[in-house]
C-alpha cells in the first residue's frame, strides 16, 4: 500500500462516502515529480464544513501515516487541505472555507491544537493548481466539481501570502526562496510551475549579485546540496527584498 492509498483510506474513513466529493493530488507530484524535500499535497473536496471531532480525528490519521519529510525519509511529509463546498451552480461547487494539516506541525498537533475552520488565502490558488493538475484519487475530475478561479483572484492570494512569507525568512529560509520565485513566475508568466523550474526561471533573470542564495536552495531542494546557509546568510534578506520588489512592479494597481 503507497502513501496515497493511506490518505484515500483515511479520508474515506473520516468523513464517509456521503460527505466526500473529491481526492485530489496537486503540487510537486503533478507538477513535476517529487523531490528530498517535497511533500504529497493533497486537497480533499466535502459537501459540509468539518467538525472538530472530524479534524482532530484526520489529524491523528495523517500523523500516523505522514513522513518527517526530507531526504533519507522512507516516507513523503503531508500537506493536506480540506475545503467545504458552496453551490454556484448545478453539478458545480466553489469551496468555501477550508483547514489544513502539514507534517511540519507535528509538535503543535500532538501538544493538543487542532486546526480550525476558516476562510484560506490560499484557496484560490490551491484550486488553480488542482483544476491544472487534472490527478483524481477519489472523484470526478476536478473540472466536474470545481469552478475556475479568475487569475485576479489568484494574484490577490499570492500577494496576500508575501508578507507571511518574509516572517518566516529565517526559520524556513530554503522554501520561503523557493516560493517567492514561483509567485514571482506565475505573475510574470501566468504559469504556475514546481519550485526548481520556477527557481530556475528566477536565475535566468536575476543580478548576479542575488543569484547564489536562490541556486543554493533549489539545488537543496533538489537533493543536490547539503542545507548551509552561513556563508550565504548576508545574501538571503536582499535577494528576498530584490524579488519582492518585482512581484510588486507586477502587481495591479489601482
Amino acid at each position: 500500500m503507497t502513501q496515497l492509498d493511506d490518505v484515500v483510506r483515511l479520508v474515506r474513513d473520516v468523513f464517509g462516502p456521503d460527505d466526500t466529493i473529491g481526492v485530489y493530488l496537486h503540487g510537486s507530484a503533478v507538477l513535476g515529480g517529487l523531490r528530498p524535500y517535497s511533500d504529497l499535497d493533497v486537497f480533499v473536496l466535502v459537501r459540509r464544513r468539518t467538525t472538530a471531532t472530524r479534524r482532530r480525528a484526520l489529524t491523528d490519521a495523517l500523523l500516523a501515516v505522514s513522513g518527517s519529510g526530507g531526504p533519507g525519509g522512507t516516507r513523503s511529509a503531508y500537506e493536506l487541505t480540506v475545503a467545504s463546498r458552496a453551490t454556484s451552480a448545478p453539478g458545480r461547487t466553489r469551496p468555501a472555507a477550508s483547514s489544513s494539516t502539514a507534517s511540519g506541525l507535528r509538535e503543535a498537533y500532538q501538544g493538543g491544537q487542532t486546526p480550525g475552520p476558516g476562510p484560506s488565502p490560499d484557496l484560490a490558488l490551491l484550486v488553480t493548481m488542482v483544476l491544472r493538475g487534472r490527478t483524481p484519487l477519489v472523484g470526478p475530475e476536478p473540472g466536474r466539481v470545481l469552478d475556475p478561479v479568475p487569475f485576479e483572484d489568484v494574484i490577490r492570494a499570492m500577494a496576500a501570502g508575501v508578507p507571511d512569507l518574509l516572517a518566516e525568512l529565517d526559520t524556513d529560509t530554503r522554501n520561503v526562496l523557493l516560493t517567492l520565485a514561483r509567485v514571482w513566475v506565475t505573475l510574470a508568466t501566468g504559469d504556475i510551475k514546481s519550485k526548481d523550474s520556477a527557481a530556475a526561471w528566477a536565475l535566468d533573470r536575476l543580478p548576479e549579485r542575488h543569484r547564489p542564495a536562490l541556486a543554493h536552495a533549489r539545488a537543496v531542494h533538489l537533493g543536490e546540496e547539503r542545507e548551509c546557509w552561513g556563508p550565504l546568510s548576508p545574501q538571503v534578506k536582499p535577494h528576498a527584498e530584490y524579488v519582492v520588489r518585482e512581484i510588486e512592479r507586477l502587481l495591479p494597481h489601482d
